[in-house]
């Protein structure tokens, strides 16, 4: 295995990481898929922007709202460009991924589903991507379809093309399972969905962050992900979508700037993309979250994903040693990152609980996915997460500290 670039090297640029925990115990962090830890770069781009630029965007023309808006506006551009969006005004802030889907739903979908009309969801979903769109077939009367994920933790891509045969309006999948670490086939799934005439919407919280994504090369409809997954804040994210897509569909929220003219009676929608950003927007996130891409391109979004395929790797075989302990979901070579497990005769919460001990973050429960672990029979399961500043020797740690339980419990 090579390692494509030195991560305790890198951990040195995340604050957090340098932390001792527990009085005096340093603190491995291995819960990036609940969220990342953040840079010097962007925390020093927050704190600049609160303690300098502080104004709202879009609203004056005195120094700071001219420089508030340029770096809000800087940041979507920069946004767009990662994911290689064909323009930036495609690039909707919303507060984070659930919010983004919570749009597409409520806003292309009233507008374009009707009573009778069926959608597609998988049983490996995050709640995000499956609440809103339940939600919306109790109210309007949809039928939903739903892929399952089999015994190596992939979607049963046959049971999809036969939903497909039934010509749903929406196909909503996630493109990195935040459980299973599993990486679906979103540029064939699209494929075939606009084939039967279905929208994609896909839920890229797990695959923004960790390797290149191109929506264009996808060619999928709506793109949904977060700040705070990929070194940035919380309480910023983003939709894209096609621009005839966004450009067809009815504002979401009603108030300040998503409107270009008001009357006492009917309003006058403002152009892409602040029809969809009503009210203060999170504007030092938003900057941030551009900081947080200027930081992740130059590391390599190439480089951080052959890194994590490197570590995941490592971490699997390591895992596979400890009798009793069990690994969900396919081989490294079709996960990103991620490794949810179960240890025979111990909860995840108390295999997260004794980890702490020794500085050793997991998470442990159903990591807001309960169908999925029901799929499997499981209450929960611990979930070990690896990112950028993840090393051999953080893994090391995690399987040091995996025995501890095993003594612990006999």
């Amino acid at each position: 295995m090579t390692i494509r670039f030195d991560a305790n090297e890198i951990k040195r640029d995340f604050p957090a990481l340098q932390r001792m925990v527990n009085e005096d115990v340093p603190l491995v962090y291995l819960d990036t898929t609940a969220t990342s830890q953040k840079p010097k770069k962007v925390l020093e781009c927050l704190s600049y922007y609160y303690s300098n630029s502080n104004a709202n965007v879009h609203r004056g023309i005195h120094t700071l709202a001219e420089e508030a808006t340029a770096g809000y506006e800087s940041a979507r551009t920069k946004i767009g460009e990662f994911i290689s969006a064909p323009s930036a005004k495609e690039i909707i802030y919303t507060r984070n991924t659930t919010e983004a889907i919570n749009l597409v739903a409520n806003s292309w979908g009233r507008a374009n589903l009707r009573s009778g009309d069926r959608i597609v969801l998988t049983e490996m979903e995050h709640h995000s991507n499956l609440v809103p769109w339940q939600m919306l077939a109790a109210s309007i009367g949809l039928e939903i379809d739903i892929i399952p994920v089999d015994d190596n933790g992939c979607l049963d891509l046959e049971v999809y093309e036969k939903h497909l045969d039934k010509n749903p309006k929406a196909v909503c999948v996630t493109h990195m399972s935040n459980v299973l670490g599993t990486l679906n086939p979103i540029k064939e799934m699209a494929t075939q969905a606009h084939e039967h005439g279905a929208v994609i919407v896909v839920d890229a919280a797990q695959s923004v962050p960790h390797m290149p994504v191109d929506v264009q090369d996808l060619g999928v409809d709506f793109v949904a992900f977060s700040a705070h997954k990929m070194c940035g804040p919380t309480g910023v994210g983003v939709l894209w979508g096609r621009y005839e897509l966004l450009d067809g569909m009815p504002p979401f929220l009603g108030g300040g700037d998503m409107i270009k003219r008001v009357y006492l009676r009917d309003f006058d929608t403002n152009e892409l993309p602040y029809k969809f950003e009503a009210g203060t927007p999170a504007i030092g996130e938003a900057i941030a979250m551009g900081a947080a891409v200027d930081y992740l391109k130059g590391v390599g979004m190439e480089n951080v994903w052959e890194h994590e395929q490197d570590i995941v790797s490592y971490a699997m075989e390591r895992l596979e040693e400890i009798p009793g302990l069990t690994v969900y979901g396919p081989e490294a070579e079709k996960r990103g990152g991620v490794t949810a497990f179960t240890l025979d005769g111990v909860h995840p919460h108390d295999i997260s609980q004794i980890l702490d001990v020794d500085g050793i973050a997991v998470r442990a429960g159903h990591h807001c996915a309960m169908p999925l672990h029901e799929r499997y029979s499981l209450v929960a399961t611990a979930r070990a997460s690896f990112y950028l500043y993840n090393s051999y020797d953080d893994v090391d740690k995690l399987i040091k500290g995996l025995y501890k339980v095993k003594q612990v419990f006999g």
